[in-house]
């Protein structure tokens, strides 16, 4: 049997069929693509297409059509979310059955009309790193018995990370030690080596709703252990992300990949790229005539690296 240092290194790509790729998405499988040749290991994609409304078989063609032409080959099978998912629900039922996820009944609406009522008092409610409002926490105490039987009479209901008990479970795992992450990179404020974890500062994540039988951190986390993925390597955005990644993989003894997050490719506005602008698509590059090589030189300008 290989040993874990004999392992090739595996890279992997996984954008979600919503829209049109964009530069930013093509530096971020360029580079993964890159790294995983330099190594002589693997680059896998996978389409992230847990959101059944967004998701369209069009734009997974297109991915594979943008992909091709950026000269990426990938190994096939690919890994579609939507075909894992009692793989997903198996892991939830285990975090269910921990009483370490509750079911949670409160409509956006309704989040944000509590959160009106907090802050015309002058507090202000707790948001998470991307800056959306935090779940209130008090469903985490709803009779068991009551939730279900809601459940049963077919109220909508989402499953919540239970973020406290979560956190404990985790340090009866840990042993002393701390939940933490290898960043080869560098985070929005220059963490980079062992960075410590904080997912307290999401609160109770989502880990399923009436619209997605997974969230992405839920999914995520799992493929990448299922996949043998060894590096993470992906966009800036995604570093707080990370901390509620590395504690699903305590809870859920699934290994620590390596991370490396980088630069983001902005907009003229200097605003991260959003798949709504056709402008910036992959495709509106390859229909102007441009090349591959002209990305990587657009790349280079911008300071990007592609190594």
């Amino acid at each position: 049997m290989d040993s874990p240092l004999s392992k090739p290194a595996v890279f992997r790509f996984a954008p979600s069929p919503n829209g049109l790729l964009h530069l930013g998405h093509a530096y971020s499988a360029m580079l993964n693509h890159a790294l995983a040749m330099a190594a002589d290991g693997r680059f896998l994609l996978r389409i992230e297409d847990i959101d059944t409304v967004r998701c369209r078989p069009e734009y997974e063609e297109a991915i594979y059509r943008d992909l091709h032409w950026l000269g990426i080959e990938w190994e096939r099978p690919v890994r579609r979310q939507s075909e894992h998912f009692p793989f997903y629900q198996r892991a939830l039922d285990e975090l269910i059955a921990r009483d370490l996820a509750y079911p949670a009944f409160l409509s956006r609406a309704e989040v944000r009309e509590r959160m009106a009522r907090f802050e015309a008092s002058g507090e202000k409610w707790p948001r998470d790193p991307d800056g959306a409002p935090c779940y209130p926490t008090e469903e985490r105490r709803l009779e068991r018995t009551l939730a279900l039987r809601w459940i049963a009479e077919g109220r909508q209901h989402a499953w919540r990370l239970d973020m406290d008990a979560a956190i404990e479970a985790a340090k009866g795992k840990l042993a002393g030690r701390s939940l933490e992450w290898n960043e080869a990179g560098n985070g929005p404020d220059g963490e980079t080596g062992r960075v410590p974890a904080q997912p307290d500062r999401w609160g109770d994540v989502v880990l399923s709703r009436p619209d997605a039988p997974s969230s992405y951190h839920l999914s995520v986390t799992l493929d990448d252990a299922a996949q043998g993925v060894t590096h993470v390597v992906r966009g800036k955005d995604l570093f707080h992300a990370t901390s509620v990644h590395r504690l699903l993989q305590v809870l859920l003894d699934l290994p620590e990949p390596q991370y490396r997050h980088h630069e983001l490719v902005l907009g003229a506005d200097g605003r991260k790229l959003s798949k709504s602008n056709r402008d910036t698509g992959i495709s509106a590059y390859r229909e102007k005539g441009l090349s591959p090589a002209d990305l990587r030189a657009l790349f280079a300008r911008d300071g990007l690296v592609l190594d």
